[in-house]
């Protein structure tokens, strides 16, 4: 084998493993955006399937070992009270794919000292999410809760049906990359910036997408 061979091939291993640790992720990571959506705009599956989405996309990035909920809250319908949020989440702290702690406690994670933005803000694959002047924007999360993470009387849809729609309905959402069009705390807010709107309805995935959406959403582990 000649040297210049011999050179070429470890150039290429080290290439290699540069890439391999940029992309690894922390085994300790408890917390990310979902890298896709369900496909259907708002319509997750209720809470269960969000869960069962954010366990899936959790196990393939080596971090099934924990118990996954979705970050969204529901409205009280049919007899039954609404969920929130906050609620589900577990204690915290909660770091993500590089393990960077972005909140310690659920307080934390409402209150002005959370670590949330666009760089700690990734997806279970230790990657960014397209925000506000890259394209597609992205950073319209769905959340369907108030700022401090308590769901919304039943008055208005802010869940979209309680996560069981594409069509009709609203859902509010919360910019990750902390950027809005107004400098104001409502606009830049991580959880609750604004609801979805569209023609015909605000939950379809094409209505998502009009406002800068992908139908993305956050997924705490609760332990």
């Amino acid at each position: 084998m000649t040297t210049t061979l011999r050179f070429a091939l470890l150039v290429s291993a080290v290439g290699l493993s540069l890439v391999s640790a940029a992309h690894a992720q922390s085994p300790d990571m408890t917390f990310f955006i979902t890298s896709v959506g369900s496909g259907k705009g708002a319509d997750l599956g209720g809470l269960a399937g969000a869960d069962k989405h954010c366990h899936s996309l959790a196990q393939a990035a080596g971090a099934g070992k924990h118990t996954w909920h979705a970050y969204l809250s529901t409205q009280g319908a049919g007899g039954q009270a609404g969920v929130n949020a906050r609620d589900r989440i577990g204690r915290g702290p909660w770091k993500n794919a590089k393990g960077e702690v972005i909140a310690r406690s659920v307080d934390d994670l409402h209150g002005a000292g959370n670590k949330l933005n666009k760089q700690t803000a990734l997806t279970e694959k230790g990657q960014p999410v397209n925000g506000r002047g890259d394209e597609p924007n992205q950073h319209d999360i769905l959340t369907g809760s108030q700022p401090d993470g308590t769901a919304f009387r039943a008055a208005e849809d802010r869940t979209c049906k309680n996560w069981s729609s594409s069509g009709d309905g609203a859902a509010m959402v919360g910019h990750h990359d902390r950027q809005g069009l107004r400098d104001d705390d409502a606009s830049k807010s991580w959880n609750s910036s604004h609801p979805s709107r569209g023609q015909g309805g605000g939950c379809s995935q094409e209505a998502l997408r009009g406002t800068g959406g992908a139908g993305l959403f956050y997924c705490f582990a609760t332990n």
